[in-house]
């Protein structure tokens, strides 16, 4: 009987232990932040998930629940991201309705969110099954089209035209080449108010201007700087994934964590897993980063 006190306090550390366990399970599990998302390398400012990445990304950046894509969500729709570029703060989206020399089809419209970091990039659209003659489309009293292009009478070469409904080697006075193009005042590309059926993007042509098979189709889109991305932020995420961490935040706060693959988060990166004397970074989109005491 003697021992009992021992065998309590025993029993106490065992249950601390077993909560502590389990809470790191479940942070783990809120914090599911990968560094690669199917073929996609993920990394600041782009998260896989929630507290992963940049707060300004999420929630129009994540990757999708089956682990195989990373994905944009706006307002009108989840577009698969093909490519990131981090040097040039440009990444590439496939529309699944945007229209290809391979298949062409109606498209609903493009958007992004007002709120969203994104804008366009230099991509080129063309409109595509518009009510003729485009030449006299316009916004606002300013004409759309640039009807110089030899772009319109290339990709109406293929034979994905019937698809839209239009007759093979249809006139190209079906089509607009629309570049620089913007979205309206509700951030999309209103096909329904051009009075065109779909449309196609293209990022690249590949040195083969007329060979609208081998040009590079996609959206190019744009994330636009902010305070989060300021010097001292991207330091911290620097020195957090050379540890072998992932960038990421924790809500609601949204302070900054370096997020470690054994479900340990610290405020500076895996190796030292230290949090005394280190300040607690917010993350704020309206002030640069401030250290809270």
């Amino acid at each position: 009987m003697e021992n009992l006190p021992s065998f309590n306090i025993i029993i106490i550390l065992l249950f601390c232990y077993v909560t502590q366990f389990i809470l790191w399970q479940t942070l783990a599990q809120d914090l599911p932040c990968r560094t690669t998302c199917g073929s996609i390398q993920v990394k600041y400012p782009f998260g896989s998930g929630h507290g992963c990445g940049s707060p300004r990304f999420h929630p129009y950046i994540a990757c999708s629940p089956e682990g195989d894509q990373l994905l944009l969500t706006t307002h009108t729709g989840s577009y698969p991201i093909t490519s990131i570029s981090y040097t040039t703060s440009t990444f590439i989206i496939t529309p699944p309705h945007m229209s290809t020399c391979t298949s062409m089809q109606q498209s609903p419209n493009l958007g992004l969110d007002w709120a969203s970091p994104f804008q366009l990039g230099s991509s080129t659209f063309l409109l595509l099954s518009c009510t003729p003659p485009t030449s006299s489309l316009n916004i606002k009293g300013s004409p759309v089209c640039d009807t110089s292009s030899y772009l319109c009478a290339s990709i109406y070469t293929c034979p994905s035209v019937i698809g839209l409904g239009l007759p093979l080697f249809p006139p190209t006075n079906t089509c607009c080449v629309y570049s620089p193009a913007n979205f309206n005042s509700k951030g999309e590309l209103d096909l329904q108010k051009l009075k065109c059926m779909g449309y196609a993007s293209v990022v690249s042509l590949q040195e083969h201007p007329t060979d609208p098979s081998q040009w590079q189709y996609g959206v190019e889109l744009k994330s636009r700087g902010g305070a989060l991305d300021d010097y001292y932020i991207d330091n911290k995420c620097n020195t957090c994934e050379i540890s072998g961490g992932v960038c990421g935040y924790a809500p609601p706060v949204n302070s900054f964590v370096c997020v470690c693959s054994d479900t340990i988060n610290t405020t500076m990166d895996c190796n030292t897993r230290s949090l005394q004397n280190q300040p607690e970074l917010t993350w704020n989109s309206v002030s640069l980063p401030s250290s809270k005491s």
